[in-house]
């Protein structure tokens, strides 16, 4: 995997990343009752009474997009104290940046946002929400809040690996698992070694868990004036919305779950997601084989065979590009999956690979950037590395024996990505990482208490399956709605009316949809 203007592999970091565990069958553990639960201690008083101080947005930017949307007007920016370790209270402490759209009316509450990933930035979703539902129930009825969890975009502090040389360069490797090559535990060593340095140490490494983003989300609540909390989270959002449900349900108003994270798995979680990505690849292959001149051929049963033939020489031979750079077979593979995540983005795949044959990777390359919000001159979002620390705390770590064997198994369900060089090489980028994880499989099981809630799952959603989105909904004990169609998450781009309708009259009046109720997009 690369990134920078390598972009392209960034997704072999993320976008398999972005909502799974690197779980298999060998680590896969069980729930435990956790701390958080309870009612919170009287040490940590001073961050619950925090009164936010709200002004300009301009100081929060750490990206050029971000300077151009922090410049519309009505936005407010904050930062939250929250402790560094929850569970030393008096020690260091990290500030939480958000973003609140005041909303069009007389305000019910706030509603707080978070867009995915891990590794996400909360307060530009917001900002872009807003302007999406301009006309939406949602922004006259609601103060949209985003937040940059722990370790992402202008939270303090925030997790840095690489230099923009280094970007530039594609020197910027976090994926050990999937991407083709052969990698031990002295390069997940060097990989940790050069992220504690860059983000100011270890115990900055070891404070990135989505249970601490979930009890930071209880403090943000309280210092909004919340009594109880209304939450849209999209993809790994609704492992946040999920985990929070688990440790606070007695502070749920509301929880829209848009493209859910499985609670319930662990390495056939991240193996589906694999296989929801092999589906939409057969899915597209199958449509472009009805175009004139498709180049993954006319006879859908021999587009992986097809794909492989235009992908798998750039194992030994990139093709060069930009000043210097070179696009690697691993970039292919997260070029293609970026564009997999919609069907609107297909034609990236296509026109790709008939201008990739010509020597041209420009299209998969700019798809890609766009992606991971980074920019030409190596500048951008710390998406990818907020990312990999994040997984990092969440997940379980594997030997390299279990390594071996879950890249085997990927290469199974996901045949197009298969470099056909077998399972050895692989290593658990996280296995030297300062702290161990904090997230355990399965939660928010039998959550006592919790208030009716919604889960919406997209028919050929690639990243985040179907099923997964019914498993959430019933663990939860809540309602979901079925959307038909082929991408990943929709509630917050306004861009259906059924959808809109749902999640608005859900949020607004606690409603739920009716059982039988079905969107198509």
């Amino acid at each position: 995997m690369s990134l920078s203007t390598k972009a392209p592999g960034l997704v072999l970091a993320t976008a398999l990343l972005l909502t799974v565990t690197a779980c298999t069958n060998d680590t896969e553990s069980t729930a435990a009752p956790h701390p958080e639960s309870a009612s919170p201690s009287a040490d940590l008083d001073s961050f619950y009474s925090q009164k936010l101080s709200f002004g300009a947005c301009a100081d929060y930017a750490t990206t050029k997009a971000d300077e151009k949307i922090f410049a519309a007007p009505g936005l407010e920016c904050a930062r939250l104290k929250v402790p560094l370790d929850y569970a030393e209270p008096h020690g260091p402490s990290g500030e939480v940046a958000l973003l609140r759209v005041p909303a069009r009316g007389r305000a019910k509450g706030s509603l707080v946002l978070n867009p995915g990933g891990p590794g996400g930035p909360g307060m530009s979703f917001a900002a872009v929400t807003a302007k999406a539902l301009a006309k939406s129930p949602l922004t006259e009825h609601f103060d949209l809040v985003g937040f940059d969890p722990r370790g992402v975009g202008a939270t303090k502090p925030a997790i840095s690996c690489f230099t923009d040389e280094e970007y530039l360069a594609g020197d910027t490797q976090t994926e050990f698992l999937l991407a083709a090559g052969t990698y031990t535990e002295k390069d997940s060593r060097a990989l940790t070694d050069k992220c504690a340095k860059a983000s100011g140490g270890p115990k900055n490494l070891a404070a990135v868990s989505s249970r601490d983003s979930v009890r930071d989300t209880d403090i943000l609540r309280a210092a909004l004036g919340d009594d109880k909390l209304s939450f849209l989270g999209q993809s790994y959002g609704t492992r946040i919305g999920a985990l929070y449900a688990e440790a606070f349900p007695q502070n749920v108003r509301a929880l829209v779950l848009d493209g859910a994270v499985d609670p319930r798995l662990g390495s056939e979680r991240r193996l589906s997601q694999y296989a929801g990505f092999q589906r939409s690849f057969d899915v597209m292959a199958a449509n472009c084989a009805t175009q004139k001149d498709c180049p993954l051929g006319d006879d859908p049963k021999k587009a992986t065979q097809e794909f492989h033939k235009i992908a798998r020489p750039l194992l030994d031979r990139p093709v060069p590009y930009g000043e210097g750079q070179e696009f690697t077979y691993n970039d292919l593979i997260g070029g293609v999956i970026v564009a997999l995540y919609s069907k609107e983005s297909w034609p990236v795949i296509t026109k790709g690979l008939t201008e990739l044959r010509a020597g041209r990777p420009d299209r998969f390359v700019k798809a890609s950037q766009l992606f991971a919000g980074r920019e030409p001159d190596g500048g951008g979002s710390n998406y990818d590395v907020a990312n990999f620390a994040i997984n990092c705390m969440d997940e379980a770590r594997l030997t390299p024996e279990q390594a071996a064997r879950f890249r085997s198994k990927a290469y199974t369900m996901l045949p197009f990505a298969d470099p056909g060089r077998g399972s050895d090489g692989a290593q658990d980028a996280c296995a030297s990482w300062p702290a161990e994880p904090k997230t355990t499989y399965p939660f928010s099981d039998r959550v006592e208490g919790l208030p009716s809630t919604l889960t919406i799952s997209i028919t050929g959603d690639p990243s985040t399956p179907f099923d997964a989105g019914v498993r959430l909904a019933r663990t939860l004990g809540g309602s979901m709605l079925k959307v038909n169609g082929e991408q990943h998450t929709i509630a917050a781009s306004g861009t259906n009316a059924c959808v809109n309708t749902a999640v608005a009259d859900y949020l607004i009046t606690l409603h739920t949809p009716d059982p039988d109720t079905e969107c198509t997009i």
